[in-house]
């Protein structure tokens, strides 16, 4: 991947809302692997690598097959990432639909003072899980497209 020709999101202009983010960043170091346990199958297994630009800091989050991807030291670009909060704090993210590789272009000058991860946002508010289907209640009949309350009328 060489300079890319879009648009590069600084690190420091991340926030919770940020989709479809375009990074280069240095990576500063490489964690150890976690399993995640999923409510909704087998545990993930995820590492949490600090990189940097010159205005700041952000952990990137990398899962499962990216693990190892990227060493500590290296420049990365990232194509179509997004912003993700874990426990009130922003992390950068490569979904399926994004890229990561190393960058042709450097950071010379990483700004590890200033760390967007460290700060704390309010979750956004979960709504309850109410079970049952999707029909939202009311006469059945009608969301079929039926006749309604026609159905024994003889012709």
């Amino acid at each position: 991947m060489e300079s890319t020709n879009k648009e590069l999101t600084k690190i420091s202009d991340l926030t919770p809302e940020s989709k479809s983010v375009n990074v280069i960043a240095k990576v500063l170091s490489v964690g150890e692997p976690k399993e995640i346990p999923s409510r909704f199958g087998p545990s993930r297994k995820v590492a949490e690598v600090p990189i940097a630009d010159d205005t700041a800091t952000v952990v990137l989050s990398l899962w499962q097959d990216q693990i190892g991807s990227v060493g500590e030291g290296e420049t990365i670009q990232i194509e179509n990432g997004y912003v993700s909060l874990v426990k009130g704090h922003i992390r950068v993210n490569v979904g399926k639909y994004g890229k990561i590789a190393k960058s042709e272009v450097d950071v010379n000058d990483p700004n590890t003072g200033v760390n967007v991860s460290d700060k704390e946002y309010e979750m956004p508010e979960r709504r309850p899980y109410r079970g049952g289907g999707g029909g939202g209640g009311g006469d059945r009949r009608r969301s079929f497209g039926g006749r309604g309350g026609d159905r024994d009328r003889r012709f």
